[in-house]
């Protein structure tokens, strides 16, 4: 789904004539939120956000997990697998699943450690059992109350901050601000802006800390300088895919952008491959959006073939203070 251009916005005529249903659906959630969930054999850490779309979860979830293998735990992913046609419980083989079978964020999570994809996360405690975890790190969920979480740590995209402020359909947000700020343990701010330290000041002011971050393109996945290329992304905010490859000083002859998750037709894969050899332009995009086209064939197989993903790392400020957080909520040890 693309998020309404107006929740980004300062608030206008289409947010305040959806206000009345926002501040139903809100009261809904809040209450939502405030139910005991289901208590797995081992510590959860939830990284989720306060506002509907892409934040940088995924990246740091990954982080969060290179933390805990360098401390010698075990990590399994649990994730609800968006955009998959299963429903779990089940354990994601990269070798066999597909991302229209189990979505294209548990590929990505499945690279580095075991990913349980269960549309009812509660249902996913026996299989994870199973596996000798150390820990559990939901991907998404925060606002979700069918899993007890040890620790919930909510990520902030710096640029964009929450938009309007406001309860979905009115703007992005979830639930009320008052409502996930009370709920969380921690905040992460990825990347710089005036909108995201907003939100860090209000998360600051209720006593809960703060902590920062940037992504990072992985040096190894980057094309050639002097070359012009053709960028490609279905994410959550392509535009700073393209801005961030501009900035490293990168020639983008051609961008489009396509809505997170977004599953490419045919067509629309033989008009990229098209563009690209009628102008001579070499094909980028994200690990997002490569993991969409495995297993395929046809114009969107050729696709595959023919495009670079530039993967991207999240750099810490201060990654002793991550590490020290997530050990904090490994107090209790598994059962």
């Amino acid at each position: 789904m693309q998020a309404p251009a107006f929740w980004w916005q300062p608030p206008g005529l289409a947010s305040a004539l959806l206000s009345p249903v926002a501040a139903i659906w809100g009261r809904l959630v809040a209450a939502k939120m405030e139910r005991d969930g289901v208590a797995f054999d081992c510590p959860v850490l939830c990284v989720g956000n306060f506002v509907a779309g892409g934040a940088g979860k995924t990246p740091t979830a990954l982080a969060l997990g290179q933390i805990a293998a360098g401390r010698g735990l075990r990590a399994v992913y649990l994730t609800r697998g968006y955009g998959g046609r299963l429903t779990g419980p089940l354990k994601v083989d990269p070798g066999h699943h597909t991302a229209a079978d189990v979505g294209d964020e548990p590929l990505l999570l499945a690279r580095q450690a075991p990913v349980i994809l269960s549309r009812r996360r509660e249902e996913a405690a026996g299989l994870i059992a199973g596996l000798g975890a150390d820990l559990v790190i939901m991907d998404d969920g925060f606002q979700n109350p069918s899993v007890k979480k040890n620790l919930s740590l909510v990520v902030v995209d710096g640029p964009r901050g929450i938009g309007n402020g406001r309860v979905m359909p009115a703007g992005p947000l979830r639930a009320p601000l008052e409502a996930q700020v009370r709920a969380m343990d921690a905040m992460l701010l990825i990347g710089e802006g005036a909108a995201g330290e907003r939100v860090a000041s209000i998360v600051e002011a209720a006593g809960k800390p703060v902590h920062r971050a940037r992504l990072r393109f992985r040096e190894g996945d980057l094309p050639k300088k002097g070359e012009s290329l053709l960028a490609f992304a279905g994410i959550g905010h392509p535009d700073r895919f393209f801005d961030q490859l501009r900035a490293e000083g990168f020639t983008v002859s051609e961008q489009v952008a396509f809505a997170d998750h977004h599953p490419l037709s045919e067509a629309e894969a033989s008009g990229l491959l098209r563009t690209a050899e009628e102008r001579g332009l070499t094909l980028v995009t994200t690990e997002k959006d490569l993991a969409r086209l495995v297993g395929l064939s046809g114009a969107r197989g050729e696709l595959l073939a023919r495009t670079s993903a530039i993967g991207v790392d999240l750099v810490f400020d201060d990654e002793p203070a991550l590490t020290e957080l997530v050990l904090g909520a490994m107090s209790g040890a598994c059962r």
